[in-house]
């Protein structure tokens, strides 16, 4: 199972703020990009994929939004929008997922413990958490990864199809959240500045190289 978790300090939290102007509700246009990119080839929708998205706009903030891949999801590329918007008006004001529709399951939870709760599932299959409660950065697992210009390159790296990729909106990541990201391990996907999904289909076209 391919996993990514998106970040986006200002995507709105709360469905009546998504209208037809996407751009206005903290750019929920881009937040219907990377999903589009992460769940559909030309003529098919991906069989091996959870979204994680992480919502941290007003007025409702944080809220976790997870889609898995689900022949029976309503999602379809012209309306990906209205999909989110019908799943923040159902979202719990609690931690704990609610599943509001086939594939698709909405909470209130931070986007540090989404990370450290994916980061300790695998660690239960043999691999050693890093994001634990340690003020030090500890070694690398090397299977939670964020993206980041500086990182190592993609390519250098033996993809096995199982990885959690962490990338954020246009904004990037806010300052306070700075000290928690460095427990991470940084990849790039080349040289140029992309757009997140963008990112996400050169990140599914390398593990489906090796497969």
């Amino acid at each position: 199972m391919r996993e990514f978790v998106y970040y986006s300090k200002s995507a709105v939290t709360a469905g009546n703020l998504i209208k037809d102007d996407l751009k206005k509700a903290g750019r929920m246009d881009i937040v219907c990009n990377v999903i589009i990119s992460a769940f559909f080839t030309s003529n098919a929708m991906r069989n091996d994929v959870r979204f994680h998205l992480i919502f941290d706009g007003a007025p409702n903030a944080p809220r976790h939004l997870v889609l898995e891949s689900n022949e029976e999801m309503p999602i379809s590329k012209k309306n990906v929008a209205g999909l989110i918007k019908r799943m923040l008006y159902k979202s719990p004001d609690s931690e704990g997922l609610l599943e509001v529709f086939p594939g698709a399951s909405i909470e209130r939870k931070s986007f540090e413990k989404v990370v450290k709760e994916l980061d300790g599932e695998r660690a239960t299959r043999g691999i050693p958490s890093k994001l634990g409660t340690s003020n030090e950065v500890p070694p690398s697992s090397g299977n939670v990864l964020l993206l980041d210009g500086k990182g190592k390159d993609l390519r250098e790296l033996e993809l096995r199809g199982n990885e959690v990729f962490i990338i954020g909106d246009h904004e990037g990541f806010p300052k306070d959240k700075g000290k928690f990201l460095k427990r991470i391990d940084k990849i790039s996907v080349g040289p140029k500045v992309l757009f997140a999904s963008q990112v996400i289909t050169i990140l599914h076209n390398e593990v489906d190289r090796k497969e």
